[in-house]
């Protein structure tokens, strides 16, 4: 781990960064909004260094994964590379199997489609847990990260059946059924990840439980410009509706204030899941730590759109975070989250 660690400062430190100062802290008047959220309606490349020195030892199936994760899943593959050289090659299958599912939905253009190659999915799993996995070099890989860590099936499946039940193009009916969503995907990650580590404890459950669950609503928002532009919006409709906005308001972009009221109070749900991980950060095993690294890059994304005074649109948000590897490497070193 030491190695991947100094790797990705060095990429960070090479630039001349400092860290910025800590999330949510306020960095100029933002109209209405001069406190710390509180939830009003719920009661580019990864660093060469890291990746040229572990690749050269990467077989295939590992490189096909980094390669994935990489494109697709870049905070993801900077936090797999900050963890433990044993479990490495396991969270980037992992994470790569995630990809992988998660792609599917954007990628059909019926819904059929899809929910075959979910199927595919499904029974390779099944098969992975009877040494007959496919030939796919996900498959594979994740195979030989059930057979090192001895794996869950049960969380593998939950993450396979929420992706199935999202295949429906269809605005989450309200914040609990989006946090639903993330604890059976986004957390499910994470209970893996901690069992990679060789963690079993309740607090460091009930940290990934508020993690994933952060992560999934940041997810949310961060893809609604993309789904807007397509004629679609997922953000939960009892915050639209609090706010008088419309599915259509967002994709033609009106009622500006409106709108910017609606992603203050999701994003204020997402702060408050951090909040209630970090509440019991003590009593949290410090092993499990390196598994919620990716605290750093919800909170760069909560920082930059409260620095917008959260227009959901604005192009900063687009932008990858040169600052990323360094905070995670701060993370990694101070030991935590």
């Amino acid at each position: 781990m030491a190695a991947a660690v100094a790797a990705v400062a060095a990429a960070a430190l090479g630039r001349g960064l400092r860290p910025s100062p800590s999330a949510w802290q306020l960095r100029g008047p933002l109209a209405g909004r001069s406190r710390l959220l509180c939830p009003a309606a719920c009661g580019g490349g990864a660093p060469a260094a890291a990746a040229a020195s572990h690749q050269s030892g990467a077989g295939e199936g590992e490189r096909y994964c980094m390669e994935l994760l990489r494109k697709r899943d870049y905070e993801g593959f900077l936090c797999s590379l900050l963890l433990p050289a044993e479990c490495r090659r396991s969270a980037f299958a992992l994470r790569a199997f995630n990809v992988e599912l998660a792609q599917i939905k954007e990628s059909v253009t019926q819904k059929t489609i899809g929910l075959m190659r979910i199927q595919f999915w499904r029974q390779a799993v099944e098969d992975m847990y009877h040494d007959n996995p496919p030939q796919q070099p996900v498959a594979v890989e994740l195979w030989k990260a059930i057979k090192r860590q001895k794996l869950t099936k049960r969380w593998l499946m939950k993450i396979i059946d929420e992706r199935e039940k999202n295949m429906d193009d269809r605005a989450y009916r309200d914040i609990g059924e989006l946090e639903a969503y993330a604890e059976n995907t986004q957390s499910a990650i994470l209970y893996l990840t901690l069992e990679m580590l060789g963690v079993k404890d309740l607090h460091a459950d009930h940290a990934a439980s508020h993690i994933g669950k952060a992560q999934g609503i940041v997810t949310c928002l961060r893809a609604t410009p993309f789904h807007a532009s397509r004629g679609k919006v997922f953000l939960p409709m009892d915050i639209c509706m609090l706010h008088g906005v419309s599915q259509e308001d967002f994709i033609r972009r009106n009622q500006e204030k409106k709108m910017r009221d609606v992603i203050y109070d999701i994003a204020s749900q997402a702060h408050v899941h951090l909040e209630h991980a970090r509440s019991f950060r003590k009593n949290v095993p410090v092993k499990a730590f390196p598994a919620f690294l990716y605290t750093a890059a919800l909170e760069d994304y909560l920082n930059k759109i409260q620095k917008v005074d959260f227009d959901i649109f604005h192009p900063s948000l687009h932008r990858k975070s040169t600052l990323l590897p360094l905070h995670l490497y701060i993370r990694s070193w101070k030991k935590t989250y």
